[in-house]
């Protein structure tokens, strides 16, 4: 199997100026290869212990449903070719529909909502698909610059067969306002590349009156990549 290089600007740029803690914690030196073999030899045990209920629906861990407009998000995870990647472990966490993370961290002056917490996990099937239902995130206010909010988005951490293997990105929602004045999203400078970051609207996917749907398939390499690092 052959990978082309992923192009110039589809990765965002370690250090952003306007993304301010950047500046803090940009690497300055070149990436330095490590002998590893422990860690990208030990395979994903996909066992009960790594999957609980409700890890797939977000919307069923408290003891009422949440707030908010209640979403599901599919799509497929795949190479460069198109070819499914199967059984990867995948984690999801976002805001709730206020914009306030379960987090202590967290002091925006927004109510938490005591029947969402914000998390799940799942596991790629043979097509290389995931599937969960949440609640749509909120924006929030995040001190970066002046009248600084991010757009909404949830964040998905995606493991390859070990548990070195990770990579990190953000999916938006369509016609966000807020896309122009975000400089964590801005940090990528190819904006075709920065669209592989948006959600499709997907009337397949919505169910009945119950929920719509979104569809964010995601490309590990090559051409086409999603952007990750973010």
């Amino acid at each position: 199997m052959k990978f082309d290089d992923v192009q110039p600007g589809v990765w965002p740029e370690l250090i952003y100026p306007a993304y301010k803690s950047t500046v803090k914690r940009g690497p300055l030196q070149p990436a330095l290869r490590i002998d590893a073999r422990v860690p990208v030899s030990r395979n994903i045990d996909p066992a009960p212990r790594i999957l609980l209920p409700h890890d797939t629906d977000l919307t069923r861990r408290g003891e009422k449903a949440p707030l908010g407009e209640k979403i599901v998000v599919t799509g497929r995870v795949v190479d460069e070719d198109g070819k499914p990647v199967r059984n990867s472990l995948i984690e999801v966490w976002q805001a709730n529909s206020a914009g306030r993370y379960w987090h202590q961290r967290d002091n925006h002056d927004a109510p938490l909502d005591p029947n969402f917490f914000g998390f799940g996990k799942m596991m790629t099937d043979d097509d290389g698909r995931y599937r969960f239902v949440s609640i749509k995130p909120g924006p929030y206010p995040w001190k970066n610059h002046d009248k600084a909010w991010r757009p909404a988005h949830i964040h998905f951490s995606l493991f390859g067969n070990v548990y070195a293997q990770r990579l990190v990105t953000q999916m938006y929602f369509p016609s966000d306002p807020l896309f122009p004045y975000d400089p964590i999203f801005n940090s990528i400078p190819d904006e075709a590349a920065r669209q592989r970051l948006i959600a499709r609207f997907s009337l397949d996917h919505t169910v009945g009156d119950e929920m719509l749907g979104y569809e964010f398939d995601i490309v590990l390499r090559g051409r086409g990549a999603t952007p990750f690092g973010l």
